[in-house]
């Protein structure tokens, strides 16, 4: 007969220690050190949200103690107005053209900036004096321009006119995009710098062996390394463009005429100057709507990014 072979038992496997449960105070800890900004947002900013969007829907709200509902009319009356459908013309002007100006002057000299044909002195030159429009706030830049582009200011003693550039119907608004445009391209030219300093050399190296000329190593290998910055910037810049108030309002203050009335302006005026809250509410709810779908985007493209 064969012996028969018996297999060692398995030694037993070891035990776990039980686990210690965590003193409560170390559980909540975390939630204590959110509660201060928490409740901030929720004062400055949930409760004046839920306030205009209870106001959009009520008459007589403010100055008046007894508010009536009326549900969708101040809705109907401000998008039927024909100042709000101009000021929303002029603030898509505005804002499409500022933001595509900002990405191409911006592309431009941060592509400029990382060129290596520029030595090293030059190009700290170069970039301190086109970020300095980013450095000042818009208040300045509205003083520096108003005193620019005044009757007997530089710009017109350079061009030898005497033409009024934000007082003109039809140069006005054209005026306050430029100036907006030369005020934001620094965000962009930064930005993107940083992302070209980040393309990879071997990617241009391997194009340039494949007999790639210059147009197509940019267009092929730089703009696709690009691409996330620069959707970003752009939702970004979209957000913040439609939402310019106080440039507006401390060159041009709408006008002349509402040539360059913008929806910030619209809504600021109908609570300040016309003391029309509930309509100011509404436009600040439609505003409010607007800027949602373009948050929207913004982050579902870094949810995919992540």
């Amino acid at each position: 007969m064969q012996d028969v072979i018996v297999a060692p038992a398995p030694p037993d496997a070891p035990t776990e220690p039980p686990r210690r449960r965590r003193p409560l105070g170390r559980t909540v800890e975390p939630y204590g050190f959110l509660v201060p900004t928490l409740a901030l947002m929720f004062v400055l900013m949930i409760i004046p949200v839920v306030l205009v969007v209870g106001y959009s829907v009520m008459d007589n709200v403010i100055l008046n103690a007894t508010p009536e509902f009326v549900g969708l009319d101040n809705f109907v009356t401000v998008l039927t107005d024909g100042a709000f459908l101009t000021a929303t013309g002029n603030t898509l002007f505005f804002t499409v053209v500022s933001v595509a100006a900002h990405l191409l002057i911006g592309l431009c000299f941060a592509m400029l900036l990382n060129s290596p044909l520029i030595g090293s002195v030059p190009r700290a030159v170069f970039r301190a004096l086109y970020i300095l429009p980013w450095l000042f706030t818009a208040a300045v830049i509205a003083v520096l321009w108003r005193m620019l582009l005044a009757p007997n200011g530089v710009i017109n003693y350079l061009l030898s006119t005497d033409v009024e550039w934000l007082a003109s119907p039809a140069l006005a608004l054209g005026t306050v995009t430029f100036i907006n445009i030369w005020a934001g391209y620094p965000f962009f030219m930064v930005s993107l710098l940083a992302g070209l300093q980040g393309v990879p050399a071997q990617l241009h190296e391997a194009a340039t062996v494949d007999g790639a000329n210059a147009w197509q190593r940019f267009w092929n290998v730089t703009i696709p390394q690009l691409r996330p910055i620069i959707i970003s910037l752009t939702l970004l810049d979209l957000i913040w463009t439609s939402q310019q108030f106080a440039l507006i309002w401390m060159t041009t203050g709408g006008g002349p005429v509402n040539v360059t009335e913008m929806l910030s302006t619209y809504t600021y005026k109908l609570a300040f100057s016309r003391y029309e809250f509930s309509l100011a509410s509404t436009s600040a709810v439609l505003v409010l709507l607007m800027s949602m779908v373009l948050a929207f985007f913004y982050v579902r493209h870094q949810k995919a990014e992540d």
